[in-house]
């Protein structure tokens, strides 16, 4: 198992490394996003296959690392910061959420014709909280690695767009700053982008804006115990059999008392600061693992539709995103 360890531990820290650097850092690339390309590039490369056995500890990184990340990130959450805003926050992100996921599920099944997988994974990064949405759907439906990187490339790339877009849309919005960090926190893909967004505009849109972000983030739990029962009763009606045991993410609810836990325990800073960065760790070795399994070749079978759908939603976030904040929190 050490080996393959070894190599989403040099992955994660080359990651660390370029995000860090000037030139990226200030583009909020995240780590997670550059050790996923790194394992990508390193996993194609010709004298790959000479390496020991890897399987094993790519296998624990994208499993049990993954699960014990997404755990961590709830230090980042605490309810208070919930509650702030109200129940009209919870309901604007319950409607962005559902809107995405249904039009993204049926636009790509349907008009598209991609595979469930793509789409799903896909749907859920633009719809939840990007690369993290994605990985925690991957590990309820037990998705290829293929379709997962896909997945993830779609929304770092919109998101991306959406940190210079969303300021430049600002002074032509209509919508004082607060509300256009509402707006922000909505509908833009990953935290790392709704943050460098939101900053640009002002404080006042920041601290919307992250809170905003941060309940669509807890509202992983019930879509991935709703997604995982779904997921199984296509596959039997596919197949003709009865629906087998529905996977049950006990990661998701561990993600849920450590926000609990947060919100009624304060830990010394230091050591607060030190599982957040372990979750992050986490976070990146599963997605360097993923990008290291994942082939040139499968990724060119999926084609560009995944970035036709990806595309789609985003202008769906832009502009539905845009009169739903209005609407129900102006």
């Amino acid at each position: 198992m050490w080996q393959g360890l070894i190599l989403c531990s040099t992955l994660t820290l080359a990651g660390f490394g370029l995000a860090n650097l000037p030139g990226l850092a200030s583009k909020g690339i995240s780590p997670l996003v550059l050790a996923l390309l790194l394992g990508l590039v390193v996993g194609n490369l010709p004298l790959t296959h000479r390496l020991p056995s890897t399987q094993p500890g790519l296998t624990f990184a994208t499993r049990w690392l993954l699960r014990g990340g997404i755990v961590l990130f709830g230090l980042s959450l605490t309810l208070q910061q919930v509650f702030a805003l109200g129940f009209k926050v919870l309901l604007l992100d319950l409607v962005v959420i559902c809107s995405v996921l249904i039009i993204g599920y049926q636009i790509g099944t349907r008009i598209l014709g991609m595979d469930r997988e793509t789409t799903l994974l896909t749907s859920a990064g633009s719809a939840i909280c990007g690369a993290a949405a994605v990985l925690a759907t991957e590990t309820v439906i037990r998705s290829r690695p293929a379709a997962s990187s896909i997945a993830v490339a779609t929304v770092v790339l919109f998101g991306t767009l959406g940190m210079l877009v969303y300021p430049l849309l600002y002074p032509l919005a209509g919508m004082n700053e607060g509300l256009f960090g509402v707006y922000i926190g909505a509908t833009v893909h990953e935290v790392a982008q709704v943050v460098a967004a939101a900053d640009a505009v002002g404080p006042e849109a920041l601290a919307s804006a992250v809170i905003v972000k941060m309940v669509r983030v807890i509202l992983l739990l019930p879509f991935l115990l709703l997604v995982g029962q779904w997921w199984l009763r296509q596959q039997a009606s596919d197949s003709g059999s009865a629906a087998g045991k529905p996977v049950i993410p006990w990661f998701a609810f561990g993600f849920i008392a450590m926000i609990v836990f947060n919100s009624v325990i304060h830990l010394p800073s230091g050591l607060h600061q030190i599982l957040v960065l372990a979750g992050q760790i986490a976070l990146t070795m599963a997605m360097a693992a993923l990008g290291f399994e994942t082939r040139i070749e499968k990724l060119k079978e999926l084609g560009i539709r995944p970035f036709i759908l990806g595309f789609i939603l985003f202008g769906l976030l832009l502009v539905g995103g845009g009169l739903a904040s209005q609407l129900l929190m102006g």
